[in-house]
């Protein structure tokens, strides 16, 4: 077995243990990198870790620290509020408001998780007490969380970008986001109306959407509960720590079975969340940094990553107290899988096992079908492993025949994105798995079960669309 071989193999290795148990990939793709260098390529450490995507460390960091400054300081509660008080007595506009929430959540740099989590026992608390399908608002859930995070300073599309750049190839952030954004609401129009959207949108419960005493007491306890628990990434620890939160926040049975949200919490009472969620000075100021990094991204090209520690920086520097354990909230575990990944990777590009890749792919005499291909390989892999783990991937594996010209590097990226994202309902992703947690017990099988068909559709559908509508017209 030759060189190149064996190190796709153990490439392969790193995505099935990592999801099939619970160890982060990123630390599994180093190890494994330290000893392909070694034995493989005949490499050391040093030779390793020239890989490692430093812009990639200061980008994550940059948007996760933003992230936790503004939750700390009751921002993003505010946003949830505001979404669900937007709604009014529209019934048909909760799950809608639900998936505007998770969007804006990982538009400003929220992992995926972390907004499924914050939001997912509000959610499935609606749906409860309106008689909403879970199914459709758990989905609509997942696809706002990741259409949202493609922004340019969202996780997503930070570390797309992020590839996109240190692969020398021609990429638009503006056109990455509308693509996947785009395909999260189409796909959410889909599933309103396929799980009973139609029939909501007769309906009208004023007195229940308004009651903002019920709208405080879910939203408060999902906040504390998504800030005690910490979602890690893996599908496994989703899972129990969204059944903590069910739990926790009691949500079992709505409000008239005499559970109080957050009962037992020693953090009951204080805390933003526990305010009047009426904008204050940190909220402005940062709301005033949120929308100055995406306008500094998308008009003025600015560095998403030392830009956002800018404007976190100048926030901790005016209200040290609402920065008090943020660092310690920075998305560690995907700064180390994405990191793991990209190093590993590298070293295959430098050890010109890509360039062998692409070659073989060449040999195919079909691009676009090799383009497919890849698109399918993201979705399928992504349906039970890491997205972020798949876009650091599966990218530079494309670069060799996308130097070509015969693919639109662009359309294909895009395509990529969204072939490996928008399957994240899968109930074997974190996503997925949160929602089924969060899902009421005597519905759990059924709305596994149903994610499971839906997200297992979603493997062959995206794919085969977006191919069909970005790779194949070559106009990307």
């Amino acid at each position: 077995m030759s060189a190149e071989v064996v190190a796709l193999v153990v490439l392969v290795l790193v995505f099935l243990i990592a999801s099939v148990r619970s160890v982060n990939m990123g630390a599994l793709a180093l190890v494994a990198a330290a000893v392909v260098g070694a034995t493989v390529y005949d490499v050391g450490p040093a030779a390793v870790l020239e890989g490692f995507p430093g812009n990639l460390f200061v980008i994550l960091v940059g948007v996760t620290y933003l992230f936790a400054l503004a939750k700390n300081n009751g921002t993003v509660d505010w946003i949830v509020h505001a979404a669900v008080r937007a709604v009014g007595g529209r019934v048909a506009l909760v799950p809608w408001a639900m998936f505007a929430v998770c969007a804006a959540i990982t538009a400003i740099g929220a992992i995926t998780p972390a907004a499924v989590a914050i939001v997912a026992p509000v959610a499935l608390g609606f749906a409860r007490r309106f008689s909403i399908n879970p199914v459709l608002i758990g989905i609509l859930v997942v696809m706002g969380a990741t259409g949202g995070s493609f922004s340019p300073i969202g996780i997503f599309g930070a570390i797309t970008n992020g590839v996109v750049s240190d692969n020398a190839l021609p990429g638009s952030p503006l056109i990455l986001f509308l693509g996947c954004f785009g395909a999260a609401v189409l796909i959410s129009l889909v599933v309103f109306f396929a799980f009973g959207g139609r029939e909501l949108l007769s309906r009208r419960d004023t007195d229940r959407v308004q009651n903002n005493s019920y709208v405080d007491e879910v939203a408060g306890a999902a906040a504390r509960t998504a800030t005690r628990t910490g979602v890690t990434g893996t599908p496994q620890a989703a899972v129990e720590s969204s059944g903590r939160a069910a739990t926790i926040s009691g949500m079992g049975g709505g409000p008239s079975d005499g559970n109080t949200a957050g009962t037992g919490d020693a953090t009951a009472g204080t805390g933003p969340q526990d305010d009047d969620h009426r904008l204050n000075g940190d909220r402005i100021l940062t709301l005033i940094g949120l929308v100055g990094l995406a306008v500094g991204a998308f008009a003025f090209d600015l560095d998403v990553g030392f830009t956002a520690l800018g404007v976190a920086v100048v926030l901790t520097l005016i209200s040290p107290k609402s920065a008090k354990g943020a660092v310690d909230k920075i998305s560690w575990g995907t700064v180390l899988l994405i990191g793991g990944i990209v190093t590993y990777v590298s070293l295959l590009e430098d050890q010109g096992t890509v360039q062998w890749l692409g070659d073989q792919v060449a040999t195919v005499g079909a691009p676009l079908l090799a383009a497919f291909l890849i698109c399918l390989i993201g979705a399928v892999v992504s349906a039970f492993a890491s997205t972020t783990g798949i876009l650091g991937a599966l990218i530079p594996l494309a670069v060799p025949f996308l130097l070509t010209g015969q693919v639109g590097a662009v359309g294909l990226v895009t395509a990529l994105a969204i072939s490996s994202s928008m399957v994240d309902c899968s109930p074997f992703s974190t996503n997925g798995a949160l929602i089924v947690a969060n899902a009421e017990e005597k519905d759990r099988e059924l709305v596994f079960r149903r994610l499971m068909q839906w997200g297992m559709s979603i493997v062959v559908a995206a794919p085969v669309l977006s191919w069909a509508l970005l790779v194949l017209p070559g106009w990307l």
